[in-house]
C-alpha cells in the first residue's frame, strides 16, 4: 500500500475509533439533568474516561515495540465498542457509567498511539513529520464528529441511542485496519522489559521536554473538550446562541485540525522549542480571555475558535518532536510515557475545572467560569517559561 493510501486508512481507522471519545461532553448537561448530578459529579465521568486510559497505556503501547501495532489497534478499537455499548444499556448513575467510560477511555489507549505507532512503521519518508501532523489533526476530526453525531442522534431517539452508535464506529475501524493494513512486525524487538523501557525513556532529557509539553497541552485540551458545551449552554442562558451547544462545540474542534497542520509546519521551519514556547503563552492568555467572555454569547463565540488554534497548535509539533527523538526500537516505551503523561494531566484537568466551579458559585456564576477556564491555561504557561528558562541557562 503506498503511504498517502496507509496515512488515509490510518487517519479514517482513527477518527471512527473515536465515535465514543466526546459523547459524554455533548450529551453532559442531559445526563447531570437525568442523574441528577453535582458539576464535581460531572468533572468525575469525564475523567474517568481518562482513568481508563492510564490504568491500560503502558501495556498496549509499550506493547507495539513487540508485536504489530496493528493487533494493538484492533484490540483497543474492540474495548472502544464495548465500552460505549455498556454505557447504552446498563449505565443507570454515576458509577456504572463512569465504568463504561473506562473501559471506552482504555480502548482509546489502544488506538491513538498504536495507530500512530502503525503509520510510523509504514511510512518512513522525509514527509514522516507532515504525515504525523495529518494523523493527530485527525484526532480532532474524530472529537467535532463524535459532538455532532452525538448531540443529533441524541436530539432524534435519546442519549442511549447516541452511545449505541458511538459503540458501532470502532468495531468498524478495527475490522476494517486488521483487513486492509496488512502486517508489519518491529523493526527490532527492545531487550527491556515494558516498564524499564518507559523508564529509561523518560531519563532522556530531550524526551521529558516533550513529556511535560504535552502534559500542560493536555491538561489544557481535554478540560477544554470535556466543559465546552456546558460553557456554551451557560452563555446560551445570559443571551441566545446561533446554534445548539453541542453543534458549536463541534464546529470549534474543527479548528484544531488546520490548527495542528499550520502549527507543525511553522515548528518544521523554525525553532521547535520556541514555537512551543510562542503558542503555550497565547493560549495561556487566551484562556482567561475566554473565562471572562463566558456570560457574553457573542464574544465568547468570536475568542473560543482563536484560543483553541492555539491549544491544537503546539499538539503535531509536540507528538513529531518526540518521534524524531526516539529510536524505532524504543518508540513506543516513548509514547507510552507521552502518552501517560498527557492522558493522565487529561483525567485531573475536567475534575478540577468541576471542583472550581463547584467552590466558586457554581455554573450560573461568571467568577466560576473566569477561574475555572483559566485554570486550563495556566500549566501551559508554567511549561513555556519554564523551558525559555531552561534554554537561557544553557545559553
Amino acid at each position: 500500500m503506498s503511504p498517502v493510501r496507509t496515512l488515509l486508512l490510518l487517519c479514517t481507522c482513527e477518527a471512527l475509533s473515536m465515535a465514543g471519545f466526546s459523547t459524554v461532553p455533548a450529551l453532559l448537561t442531559t445526563l447531570q439533568s437525568a442523574w441528577k448530578l453535582s458539576a464535581g459529579e460531572a468533572g468525575l465521568l469525564g475523567g474517568s474516561y481518562f482513568a481508563g486510559y492510564i490504568v491500560a497505556i503502558s501495556w498496549l503501547s509499550g506493547l507495539t515495540d513487540r508485536v504489530d501495532a496493528r493487533k494493538v489497534f484492533a484490540f483497543g478499537a474492540l474495548l472502544s465498542g464495548c465500552g460505549s455499548l455498556a454505557f447504552a444499556f446498563t449505565a443507570r448513575g454515576i458509577w456504572s457509567a463512569s465504568l463504561c467510560q473506562a473501559v471506552t477511555g482504555a480502548g482509546l489507549a489502544g488506538t491513538y498511539m498504536p495507530g500512530l505507532r502503525a503509520l510510523t512503521d509504514r511510512v518512513q519518508t522525509a514527509h514522516q513529520s507532515r504525515f504525523i501532523a495529518f494523523y493527530t489533526s485527525t484526532f480532532g476530526i474524530g472529537a467535532s464528529l463524535s459532538y455532532a453525531s452525538s448531540g443529533w442522534i441524541a436530539n432524534r431517539w435519546g442519549w442511549q441511542a447516541a452511545f449505541a452508535a458511538a459503540g458501532l464506529a470502532p468495531l468498524l475501524a478495527g475490522l476494517a485496519l486488521w483487513l486492509l493494513a496488512g502486517s508489519r512486525a518491529p523493526v527490532s524487538r527492545t531487550p527491556h522489559s515494558v516498564l524499564r523501557g518507559q523508564w529509561l525513556a523518560l531519563k532522556d532529557r530531550q524526551i521529558r521536554y516533550y513529556v511535560l509539553g504535552y502534559a500542560a497541552h493536555c491538561w489544557e485540551l481535554f478540560g477544554f473538550r470535556a466543559w465546552i458545551v456546558a460553557l456554551l449552554a451557560y452563555a446560551g442562558s445570559q443571551g441566545s446562541l446561533p446554534a445548539s451547544a453541542a453543534n458549536l462545540a463541534a464546529l470549534v474542534n474543527l479548528v484544531g485540525i488546520p490548527a495542528s497542520i499550520f502549527g507543525n509546519e511553522a515548528a518544521t521551519r523554525g525553532n521547535r522549542q520556541r514555537h512551543v514556547f510562542r503558542v503555550m503563552l497565547a493560549s495561556g492568555a487566551l484562556a482567561w480571555l475566554s473565562g471572562l467572555a463566558a456570560p457574553h454569547p457573542f464574544w465568547l463565540i468570536l475568542v473560543l475558535p482563536l484560543y483553541f488554534w492555539t491549544v491544537m497548535a503546539d499538539s503535531a509539533a509536540l507528538t513529531a518532536g518526540l518521534v524524531a527523538s526516539t529510536s524505532p526500537q524504543a518508540r513506543g516505551a516513548a509514547m507510552a510515557v507521552y502518552s501517560l503523561a498527557g492522558f493522565g494531566s487529561g483525567l485531573l484537568a475536567p475534575v478540577t475545572v468541576g471542583w472550581i466551579l463547584d467552590g466558586m458559585g457554581g455554573q450560573q456564576a461568571p467568577l466560576a467560569w473566569l477561574l475555572a477556564w483559566g485554570s486550563l491555561g495556566l500549566w501551559g504557561l508554567l511549561h513555556a517559561l519554564a523551558g525559555r528558562r531552561r534554554s537561557a541557562r544553557q545559553h
